[in-house]
């Protein structure tokens, strides 16, 4: 799992400075994409590509899919997640595609636009059996382009043995409670920060963003045409995100790799927000089972917190040579079993809500916490221009973070930038 997340980040980074491709005037599809699924089992070779560890293991995994198709070949290419975007986008290009892919969530938006994605056919899957928030990652203007494979999302992680020494028994339920909590554990609970928040780095608006979203901000218009970052609700979140830096209860300071682990597990940092793989981390760096526990983020009054929701989804090409048997493999790899068995090889979380009913994911209080997450959580709009828009947040929440602008005028900011940038839409 943390080999997972981390080319996840790395998918982030990647295509920040990579642009993205024009729209087809039939939006890429035609009727070849409205073709409902055959009967029957597949049949033929099924090109697959696939990122991380995920690309490593899934040939061996589909032995099954094959026994139950037998006349249907499976052949995954391994992909590096640091070369994958350019890749996917030079093979829309020239009409050079596999059949189907693994497609960074954030990623969908401009492949979808660009016109290489079959939107998903209709009966294939029922979109109630996955997380919402996981759902939302494959649609674009309203249309789905995929399906959605594993998904991650981020809880409160906290020193249980510090809290009770700051009088706390239970985990904070709200904003305030929140705010309480870190100023309790930096004030009695012996720490030298009560909440770690990500103060501007690549990637903080996947901190951030969950408490506008909590707090009812939206970062588009409905249809996915314009920005709406300048509104009272994300600058009320943006403001009281900064109180956090603004009392010296996070750090403003960039950690360095690890600094987090070592001083939650030393009592430097009492708390922090993060997914799933850090439970292994926190550990190898010495904090006991019984030290720590994870809880779902607070929501801003007694409504649950909503955080941000990632992971991968599987799409398949317009381009692709043998799309019946591309999206039976999707379907496959959909099913509560399968889901659950890539669990057991990878530590996939799977998007798939009944694959959370038995085995390790329904016994394990800890990824229990984060199931229960995943009913509360929104992916950032399936735009073109995301990831422009996502780093110039970063930069600005970064100035927040330090005091050299308001929450006011950044968002003001924001929301210009992000006019001029456009949704792609």
């Amino acid at each position: 799992m943390k080999r997972t997340i981390t080319t996840l980040a790395v998918v982030a980074m990647t295509s920040l400075v990579l642009t993205s491709c024009g729209r087809d005037n039939d939006g890429g599809g035609g009727d070849a994409q409205s073709k409902a699924v055959s009967d029957g089992p597949a049949t033929g070779t099924i090109e697959v590509w696939a990122m991380g560890t995920e690309g490593e293991k899934l040939q061996a995994f589909s032995a099954d899919f094959e026994k139950a198709n037998p006349d249907a070949k499976v052949k995954v290419t391994a992909i590096p997640w640091d070369g994958a975007h350019n890749k996917i986008a030079n093979a829309i290009a020239s009409g050079k595609t596999p059949d189907v892919s693994l497609i960074g969530t954030t990623w969908m938006g401009e492949f979808a636009e660009a016109g290489g994605l079959m939107p998903t056919p209709e009966g294939l899957v029922d979109k109630a059996d996955f997380f919402p928030g996981a759902w939302g990652s494959t649609e674009v203007g309203g249309t789905s382009y995929g399906v959605p494979w594993y998904v991650e999302t981020r809880a409160l992680y906290y020193r249980k043995d510090m809290a009770k020494k700051a009088g706390w028994s239970k985990a904070p339920q709200t904003w305030e409670e929140l705010h309480q909590f870190a100023t309790d554990m930096k004030e009695k609970g012996g720490a030298e920060y009560g909440l770690n928040l990500q103060p501007g780095q690549t990637g903080s608006w996947q901190s951030m963003l969950p408490f506008a979203w909590s707090n009812g901000a939206e970062v588009t218009n409905q249809d996915g045409t314009e920005y709406t970052l300048d509104t009272p609700e994300m600058a009320e979140a943006l403001d009281y995100y900064s109180s956090y830096f603004d009392e010296g209860l996070s750090s403003t300071r960039t950690l360095d790799p690890g600094e987090l682990e070592s001083g939650f597990a030393d009592g430097t940092y009492a708390s922090f927000i993060s997914g799933p793989w850090h439970t292994g981390l926190v550990e190898e760096a010495g904090v006991t089972q019984d030290q720590y526990a994870i809880a779902p983020l607070p929501g801003k009054d007694a409504m649950p917190g909503t955080s941000f929701v990632g992971g991968g989804d599987l799409a398949v090409f317009k381009d692709a040579d043998n799309t019946d048997a591309a999206w039976k493999y999707v379907r496959w790899l959909s099913e509560p079993e399968t889901q659950q068995g890539f669990y057991d090889v990878v530590g996939d979380l799977p998007a798939v809500q009944a694959a959370w009913d038995t085995g390790k994911l329904s016994t394990d209080p800890q990824l229990q916490v984060f199931g229960t997450q995943l009913e509360n959580t929104l992916a950032p709009p399936a735009v073109p221009t995301w990831e422009q828009v996502a780093a110039m947040i970063d930069s600005l929440v970064e100035q927040v973070s330090k005091g050299v602008t308001s929450p006011e005028e950044a968002t003001k900011e924001m929301q210009s930038k992000a006019k001029s940038i456009g949704t792609g839409l």
